[in-house]
């Protein structure tokens, strides 16, 4: 571990955000040097300020190596869409994993999502034509298809992996997309397998075996993530990383939970291995590997918030990873 300090910027946000990201900085200081610089955004600071991200908070991700971020509720939109743009993100990566002692639904799930992270129906690209018509633009480039597909190649170590679309209908948009990424990966020498993203859907409830690491344009990627989620416990274990080539930034899958915001109860598991794919991107590649080993093991022996059954507080979950990592 380098001797440098590091300084991360930390957003805890909105609803539970306040209190899963101060959790993942007690993790990150049980193995690291670390500097934080706080920033605000989110629907408390739009009230208070009337912009949901201040300019400040943009330039300070723009400019720093890495980023952790809780959530943002109402004005998520005007806060993680600009933030992804500031650290220049085009793959985000979601693991989707089921832990031993968690009662999940597909206790063999474990696989990857990378998902593009620029354009479709994200663009922003939605007008209102008239009182019965809204239009929405979706966005497809060969360019941003193909920087996703190397990076895919690369994670993969240049094996597989698998490609979800809907280029039976969206034939110019998803067509563009699959052309693109199945080139980029015959250039490398990588084998892909296409799925339909609804038959994938299907398969991944009733065998998630069959897949690893799937490519998706960017809305495909959100929903499905989402879907396999409720295969290993919850949207509480699935951190997250938006990957630009200098920037990232890192974030729990999971919203605000306002009806749980305040109480204390709250998972931070998905914070905390959010953490540890931050730490892997700064190079701790052994302490981020220690993080991901003692969340597990609480997650297996316990202590676990209500959402996995228990009766924990986030403090308690908290305190029984850093104390294995001590």
């Amino acid at each position: 571990m380098s001797e440098e300090t590091e300084e991360i910027v930390v957003i805890p946000g909105d609803g539970i955000g306040q209190e899963v990201v101060p959790a993942a900085q007690k993790v990150l200081d049980a193995v690291g040097n670390f500097e934080y610089v706080e920033a605000d955004a989110g629907d408390a600071v739009k009230a208070e300020t009337g912009e949901a991200l201040p300019q400040e908070t943009y330039d300070l991700v723009a400019e720093a190596d890495a980023t952790l971020f809780g959530a943002a509720g109402e004005t998520a939109a005007d806060v993680i869409l600009p933030l992804r743009t500031a650290v220049d993100s085009f793959v985000n990566v979601r693991p989707a994993k089921a832990y031993p002692g968690v009662d999940a639904l597909r206790p063999e799930t474990d696989l990857v999502f990378l998902r593009e992270n620029t354009e479709g129906v994200y663009s922003g690209h939605e007008d209102r034509l008239s009182d019965d018509l809204s239009t929405l633009t979706r966005v497809v480039t060969t360019s941003a298809s193909e920087r996703l597909a190397e990076f895919a190649c690369d994670y993969v170590d240049n094996t597989s992996f698998q490609i979800a679309h809907k280029a039976n209908v969206m034939r110019e948009t998803d067509g563009r997309f699959r052309d693109a990424v199945v080139s980029v990966a015959e250039e490398n020498g990588v084998e892909t397998e296409e799925v339909l993203m609804d038959a994938f859907a299907t398969k991944v409830c009733l065998d998630p075996t069959q897949f690893d690491v799937v490519v998706c344009p960017n809305l495909a990627g959100d929903v499905l993530s989402d879907l396999a989620a409720g295969l290993v416990g919850g949207l509480g274990l699935l951190p997250s990383a938006n990957l630009g080539p200098e920037r990232g930034l890192f974030e729990p899958v999971h919203g605000t939970a306002p009806d749980i915001a305040g109480e204390g109860i709250a998972n931070p598991s998905a914070t905390i291995l959010s953490a540890a794919m931050l730490l892997d991107y700064l190079g701790y590649e052994d302490e981020a590997a220690d993080v991901r080993t003692a969340v597990e093991s609480v997650l297996e022996d316990g202590p676990r918030t209500a959402d996995l059954g228990g009766d924990a507080s986030t403090e308690d979950v908290t305190e029984a990873v850093v104390s294995r990592l001590e």
